[in-house]
């Protein structure tokens, strides 16, 4: 085999063993955001603006704030490159963001968990590329997620 087919063959095996780890990582990634909110199915979380079914106790509503840096892995940035160059939507980035998005949330919840709480509102999430557009050099690319919320306590009203 010549050089150049020898360099073919090991930029696929790097292709290979970068869709395979990246796909490894995610899922548990996935299976564990699964797990910690069938933990957290109880507590409320909501974009409103004020507390819904407000209880008056000891605890005064308190700010959270939860924040995450996932990055893409190779396979990934690599399938968004080439996306660059024939242009269009890069898809493999949708579960990136989500991911980041749920990840930051659950941290909230279980923030406001230990400190008491059973419900947060007014969710607020903002995101931000840090890792550099696709079309960079840089390398794999990472969203920041920061999310922030009011915690406070709820009580169903009675019927």
């Amino acid at each position: 085999m010549d050089h150049f087919a020898t360099q073919i063959v090991f930029i696929l095996i790097l292709i290979v063993v970068g869709f395979v780890a990246g796909t490894f990582a995610e899922r548990r990634h996935l299976a564990r955001l699964e797990e910690r909110e069938r933990g957290n199915g109880q507590f409320l979380v909501t974009q409103l603006k004020s507390f819904p079914a407000f209880a008056k106790n000891e605890l005064a509503p308190q700010m959270v704030v939860g924040e995450v840096v996932v990055a893409s892995d190779y396979f990934k940035s690599f399938l968004a490159k080439m996306r660059g160059i024939f242009g269009g939507e890069v898809r493999s980035f949708h579960s990136l963001l989500s991911r980041a998005r749920r990840e930051a949330t659950q941290r909230l919840v279980e923030q406001s968990r230990e400190l008491g709480y059973n419900a947060i509102c007014n969710l607020r999430i903002e995101t931000a590329d840090v890792g550099g557009s696709t079309s960079s050099k840089k390398g794999a690319a990472m969203v920041a997620v920061i999310a922030s919320a009011t915690a406070y306590h709820y009580q169903l009203p009675s019927s």
